[in-house]
């Protein structure tokens, strides 16, 4: 039997890729065939992150051609490339971060910042190089999250990266003690952020994520013109108080051209670690209905698990200090899936043309 580079694309176009809601050809992944008889050999490259998935996706790659084209050998070289994506029309991308992702909550107190520094770890865990903003210039939590003190070094008109758990980290939580409030008013507040984003040597990034204030107020609307978002992600309860305040973060993104990846819903069900039993103590389905609504992605549910708050406020949020867990599974799960929205997306081609300059003569 003689195989063709045709027959197993059409039997790619049949596998899903889970993250991507999409078949691989679809989605541009496969980069090579190369066909000897009944040997197959594929350059896979998926657009996100997703070490821990490779296995997965690759036995399932090689038992559908194995079915059902009885190939007798199929060599698959798979990986992660990540590019950038296009950012909001009046603005650039950042130097040395290829994708910047808000995380936002419409209110306080639904656990985005927790989720956020689980993100940014999930990524780096599924093997890309990223790096977290904390930008609640008024109640910086970040450095307490990764255990972290101390200043970060600068040469006077730059910053470097704080170095914690693997992820190049900023907040304005380093230059300041901790018990100085921050009496600042909105223009000083996003003067502020912008500075530690834009003096700040991010190094190769493939992901920046940035905890972003709660609310949808005057210094959220600035800095998301001002931020060159890739994309944005929604954390929220299922409580309808919750997710009234969710939707009006979703509009104000929509508002300035930022694609939201998804919704996360936070606290989803309590389960009693001294019994086991499991009580939505918030509601129940309201991410699930919201996303429906206004034709998102809902990117996962997390638990609201005594673990989780303790693993934060000791330094070692869940993903690095229980990375098995069930709980560090849905963390990547869900990090995985939100990049992979991501890679979906209109790519950014600026740097393909040459700057023009025009001088008098």
């Amino acid at each position: 039997m003689s195989l063709s580079n045709n027959d197993v694309e059409a039997v790619l176009r049949t596998l899903i890729d889970p993250n991507l809601g999409s078949d691989l050809i679809s989605a541009k992944a496969v980069k090579q065939i190369a066909i000897d008889g009944t040997s197959i050999e594929l350059c896979v490259r998926l657009g996100y992150p997703a070490r821990s998935f490779w296995p997965e996706l690759t036995e399932a790659i090689r038992e559908s051609l194995t079915a059902t084209l009885g190939a007798t050998a199929v060599s698959i070289d798979i990986g992660t490339e990540v590019v950038s994506h296009a950012v909001q029309k009046n603005l650039a991308p950042l130097p040395g971060v290829r994708n910047i992702i808000a995380i936002a909550s419409g209110k306080g107190g639904v656990g985005k910042s927790t989720t956020a520094v689980n993100l940014a770890l999930a990524l780096a865990a599924e093997g890309a190089r990223t790096g977290l903003l904390d930008a609640d210039i008024y109640g910086p939590s970040q450095p307490l999250m990764l255990g972290v003190t101390g200043r970060p070094q600068t040469d006077g008109k730059r910053f470097s990266p704080v170095t914690a758990l693997g992820l190049q980290t900023m907040s304005i939580g380093y230059l300041i003690d901790d018990d100085t409030p921050m009496i600042w008013r909105g223009p000083m507040v996003t003067g502020a952020l912008t500075q530690l984003l834009k003096d700040t040597s991010w190094d190769d990034l493939d992901y920046l994520v940035i905890d972003l204030p709660p609310g949808t107020g005057d210094i959220q609307l600035t800095l998301a013109q001002q931020i060159p978002v890739s994309g944005a992600v929604i954390v929220t309860t299922p409580q309808d108080i919750a997710l009234l305040d969710a939707q009006k973060g979703l509009k104000m993104f929509e508002k300035v051209s930022v694609p939201v990846l998804g919704l996360i819903e936070n606290m989803s069900i309590h389960i009693c670690s001294q019994c086991g039993h499991a009580e939505p103590i918030f509601g129940a389905g309201g991410g699930h209905r919201m996303a429906e609504r206004y034709g998102v992605e809902l990117l996962g549910a997390l638990p609201l698990d005594i673990r989780i708050r303790e693993a934060a406020d000791g330094g070692h949020p869940t993903v690095i200090s229980d990375p098995e867990g069930s709980a560090a599974q849905m963390y990547k799960s869900i990090a995985r899936k939100m990049a992979a929205r991501l890679a979906r997306k209109a790519k950014d081609y600026s740097g393909r043309f040459p700057k023009i300059t025009v001088t008098n003569t």
